[in-house]
């Protein structure tokens, strides 16, 4: 059994539970706007980047035109939430701690800016497990785009076409498919598809994860 040359992470509702912080810092924007934040909204907004979020709130507030205002009032908001209560998402710390043990190249690839991504690493513990990360904020185009893949990749010698990406959403799967990854989806939202999964999974403790990341021989 030949490992694969890396793993990549999504970040937020794949390995860490941030959706909560996001969920408490949305909820609070759209309470100053005399709205009510509903799981649909949610729906549509998670793996969004900063950029195509900013489009979808000025339509979900009725606020054309201020798109960029209010995902910096967002971004201040979900930065105080970050600082507690974010917790790895189940299976996340034995899966990680069990390919570093196996020495297969670990890197977390979000669409979150640097700011929030050190953050809220910090903040569950995980931070000192990755010596990659690569944030939105810091490739040409973000998801659905493959910058943030191709960038983790080779910052850790890997050849895309033999690494595995991890995701939670339908647009963080298409980055890491058009990256040439091997995509595993454990969807944030149990009914949520995820087109671009070669393999979907219900949590990352699932046995399925550990066959495809090369920790156990598969027994397909």
């Amino acid at each position: 059994m030949t490992p694969p040359d890396a793993i990549v992470f999504d970040n937020d509702g794949l390995l860490l539970d941030t959706e909560e912080a996001w969920t408490r810092a949305e909820s609070a924007l759209f309470a100053r706007y005399g709205g009510t934040f509903t799981v649909d909204h949610k729906r549509e907004l998670i793996g969004s980047s900063h950029t195509i979020a900013a489009g979808k709130l000025e339509v979900m507030l009725g606020r054309p035109g201020e798109g960029q205002a209010l995902i910096d009032e967002l971004h201040a908001l979900v930065m105080a939430e970050a600082a507690h209560d974010v917790e790895p998402r189940p299976g996340a710390v034995a899966l990680v701690d069990a390919l570093l043990a196996a020495g297969i190249p670990v890197a977390v690839a979000s669409n979150s800016p640097r700011e929030f991504l050190d953050r809220v690493l910090q903040t569950s513990g995980m931070a000192e497990r990755f010596a990659v990360t690569v944030a939105g904020d810091e490739v040409p185009s973000p998801k659905p785009a493959p910058d943030i893949y191709l960038e983790a990749c080779r910052r850790l010698g890997a050849d895309p076409a033999r690494s595995v990406g991890l995701e939670d959403s339908p647009t963080g799967a298409q980055a890491a498919k058009a990256a040439g990854l091997t995509v595993i989806g454990v969807p944030y939202f149990a009914d949520m598809d995820i087109p671009d999964a070669d393999i979907t999974a219900a949590s990352l403790a699932d046995a399925i994860v550990s066959e495809t990341v090369g920790l156990v021989p598969s027994r397909g």
